[in-house]
């Protein structure tokens, strides 16, 4: 890991400017009556650069080298206009689009902007941020057809390669998504974000997100891989940004109405209004989600509001405030031993296990154009949430629950607030074009975390009994502030029209503490306490680190491109793998913040506008990688002395350095162009997303642990299907495929004979089909689909805490049919 004393190294990238070049092009976009169209899309090819059309219609590329450039604009109710446009200095082009000549289908709008944007990655430059050279997706919610109001993510993120994913059958009220090694819970491995700011828990030392946004409200998901380590924080996953839908720019008002139902009385109402006056916009929804899950104990409902304002203060200068409020209620099945999944996957013996969400998310967005080269964008963003977990989760799962015993209870309050700051400028050096990225992030949090016995009841109360309960073992009480100061940049340097290369760096300044106490306490075999002590546990964790990457990109013809990446990564420890105490696993003393580098090597483009690809090999090294291993369980006697339980627990810790190494292939061919080219109502493609990933651990200092495969990581993870449709009649069929994985280090087997923990062993091999239908008439829209069409029995994790411990089994077969009306 390269230190602050290295921090000299990155000088080279903040060269003096050269002297900018004249050349630039700008211009209005207007329809057939001189009516500006805000919000056109405007794209170069050459320079693969976007850009999208003010309120005034007006559009502007800042400085570009004198050349010809193939320019396309797109607009939805608008023909695409396509030309050569030659950039001689300042070029001004105005365009005027002409209208359809008939109402255009559903199908063919989609298939219209696929073919512009039929690369599905982000482009060089967007805003104020850089994806050049960096493995990058972009799940394009307009061109789906799923079940996006249960926000089932096997669909929503079927084109996205390699992604493991835990299934809860919640309709999407949690996000589990992993990939490359990388634990699946809670998509806690990835930074993640909503139109630019984070909206997890504690990005560093708490970054699970409890709350993910309804598909329904999106317009686009970003992922970026490990390389946005630079820009957005280090995490191994990289980032992935959810982008809600744009204000109707033409209208007032618009209002949207979705309505569901599905199996095991699934309900969902998503209402959303969105409009324009003048230089305000806004869009602001309501989704509300109820069902009762397949298994007993499983009922939940949640509640999510969304208001984006947009205030444009000028032509150069927008302002918007955005507030999201989120609370749920789920009572949770619990995990089953193998025994148990083998004979009844819908079995649950739990039925006093509760989960409650309350979150609060704020942010404030300025972003302004200084120049015709340079932009800055500034966020301020503040969380206010709490999340409750209460029941009975012994690492004995098959043990029933007690009425008469306590429930464990753990409260988490999250307050939390960032700001971060950007300034990206265009400009020329030795004549080449270049593009520099600055940008800062302060982040500070105050979180609080408490443990202890919650009521004998069966109902949601989450209050703690302490007082009823003193003798409970698990007891904690922790203020954990956390203080984060990063400074981080890159530089696109175009060293010909062809090949460009972009260094970058980030600083991170971590301080995080730990104020509070738990309670030792020892009983004898009759449940008296021999020991019953408050331990002060006050820590206090300060470092600072250097990351470097760098990626590259050389370009073959108008639409395909060669790139490359190598970025270092980090994850810090956080305070809930080192506190709270779980029945499940044991924590080591020592464990340690992690570090390694991710590297992607691929080429990604389309032939002839028939076969959009993406084709990549990767690299991941992760150093002091946190992992599980089964060992005797030790605790402290009324002596001091530490002694074997004589249980065998699940232990967390630093495990060792590991390798995760494969190929990440996607292919999408569009067989309505192949072969009935002149059928514009059709629409036909097929696609494959295709992972075969390996890995080993290099060395251990753990017994049985070096040149085992590394949890997580199916070797081959598939998915694969077909996307159909005539007029305004879509359709999709689904096939998933993942095989064996392992669940810890010590690659531990499955036992199908195990009726007593369900724990550990492997997961494994399983396949899904999933089919969805929709069909438009002018405002309104049926959708329709059933999920598991083969009705298969597969479970994809072993939880060690909530909602288990143990297996928590897939969704079997399920429907759905929901009806849209806008107006």
């Amino acid at each position: 890991m390269i230190r602050l004393k290295d921090f000299s190294s990155i000088g080279i990238m903040l060269l003096g400017l050269m002297a900018f070049s004249q050349g630039s092009l700008k211009g209005v976009i207007s329809g057939p009556d001189g009516s500006p169209v805000p919000g056109a899309e405007v794209y170069l090819k050459n320079v693969e650069t976007l850009t999208e059309a003010g309120e005034e219609g007006n559009y502007d590329f800042g400085p570009l080298e004198d050349g010809i450039y193939s320019m396309v604009v797109f607009a939805y109710e608008y023909k695409v206009y396509e030309a050569e446009v030659n950039v001689d200095g300042p070029t001004e082009v105005n365009v005027g689009l002409e209208p359809l000549g008939e109402s255009l289908s559903e199908v063919v709008l989609i298939q219209e902007r696929q073919r512009i944007f039929a690369l599905k990655s982000l482009k060089k430059v967007e805003g104020t941020a850089i994806y050049a050279g960096k493995k990058s997706e972009v799940v394009l919610m307009d061109q789906l057809v799923a079940n996006v109001a249960a926000n089932n993510p096997r669909q929503v993120y079927s084109q996205v390669v390699g992604l493991n994913i835990y299934e809860n059958g919640d309709a999407g009220l949690q996000l589990n998504i992993g990939g490359r090694g990388l634990n699946p819970n809670r998509t806690a491995n990835f930074n993640t974000r909503q139109n630019g700011y984070d909206i997890s828990a504690d990005a560093l030392g708490y970054p699970e997100s409890y709350y993910t946004p309804p598909a329904e409200a999106l317009s686009e998901i970003q992922i970026v891989r490990g390389a946005a380590s630079l820009q957005y924080g280090p995490q191994f996953g990289g980032l992935v940004n959810f982008k809600f839908k744009r204000p109707e720019s033409e209208n007032a008002i618009e209002w949207t109405s979705r309505q569901t139902v599905g199996s095991y009385n699934l309900f969902t109402s998503f209402n959303s209004l969105s409009g324009t006056v003048d230089n305000f916009s806004y869009y602001t929804y309501f989704n509300y989600k109820e069902g009762d899950g397949f298994r007993p104990n499983s009922a939940f409902n949640s509640r999510n509001y969304f208001g984006s304002f947009n205030l444009r203060l000028s032509e150069d200068t927008k302002i918007t405030f955005e507030a999201t409020v989120l609370d749920y209620l789920a009572k949770q099945a619990g995990g089953l031993t193998d025994v148990q999944f083998e004979e009844d996957p819908f079995f649950s013996n739990r039925e006093r296990n509760w989960f409650a969400v309350d979150w609060k998310l704020f942010a404030l967005r300025l972003e302004h154009r200084l120049n015709e080269r340079s932009d800055l964008s500034l966020q301020l963003f503040t969380l206010e949430a709490n999340r409750s977990a209460l029941g009975f989760r012994t690492n004995r799962v098959s043990q029933p629950d007690d009425p008469n015993e306590p429930r464990e209870l753990l409260v988490d309050d999250f307050r939390n607030w960032g700001a971060e700051f950007r300034y990206l400028t265009r400009y020329q050096t030795g004549g080449k074009n270049a593009v520099l990225l600055l940008g800062t992030k302060y982040y500070q949090t105050d979180n609080r975390q408490q443990q202890g016995p919650g009521s004998a009841a069966a109902d949601a109360d989450f209050s703690f009994y302490t007082q009823d309960y003193p003798n409970y073992e698990r007891q904690s009480a922790f203020e954990l502030p956390n203080t984060n100061l990063a400074f981080f940049g890159e530089n696109i340097f175009d060293l010909s029209p062809r090949f460009s290369v972009t260094p970058g760096f980030r600083w991170e300044y971590i301080k995080t503490e730990s104020e509070g106490s738990y309670r030792n306490i020892v009983l004898d075999l009759a449940g008296n306490p021999l020991l019953n002590e408050e331990v002060p546990d006050n820590r206090t964790f300060e470092r600072n680190f250097l990351l470097l990457g760098v990626g590259a990109t050389y370009k073959m013809g108008e639409s395909n491109e060669l790139y490359a990446n190598i970025s270092q990564n980090y994850r810090s420890v956080t305070f809930s793998d080192i506190r709270v105490v779980n029945p499940s696993f044991q924590i080591a003393e020592d464990i340690r913040d992690e570090d390694g580098f991710t590297a992607d090597l691929g080429f990604r483009g389309d032939y002839k506008k028939l076969l959009s690809f993406d084709l990549s090999v990767f690299g991941l090294l992760y150093d002091d990688r946190l992992g599980e291993i089964l060992k005797n369980e030790t605790r402290t006697n009324a002596n001091g002395e530490v002694v074997e339980t004589g249980r065998v627990v699940r232990f967390r810790g630093n495990i060792g350095t590991a390798l995760m190494f494969g190929v990440e292939s996607f292919l999408d061919w569009n067989l309505k162009r192949t072969f009935f080219p002149g059928e514009d109502k059709l629409r036909s493609s097929v696609f494959l997303n295709m992972a075969l990933t390996d890995s080993e651990y290099l060395k251990s200092e753990e017994s049985g642990v070096e040149g085992n495969r590394v949890e997580f990581i199916p070797r081959v993870n598939m998915k694969t299907g077909l996307q159909f449709g005539y007029g305004n009649f879509l359709g999709s069929l689904q096939y998933s495929y993942l095989s064996e994985q392992f669940t810890d280090a010590t690659n531990a087997p499955r036992d199908i004979n195990d009726n007593q923990r369900g724990i550990e062993g492997t997961i494994p091999a399983y396949d899904i089909m999933d089919l969805s239908l929709s069909y438009s008439y002018r405002r309104w829209k049926l959708e329709a689909g059933m999920n598991n069409l083969l009705d298969n029995r597969y479970f994809t994790r072993r939880a060690t805490g909530y909602p288990g411990p143990g297996i928590i089994p897939a969704e079997p077969r399920t429907f759905y049919t929901g009806i849209q009306f806008q107006w």
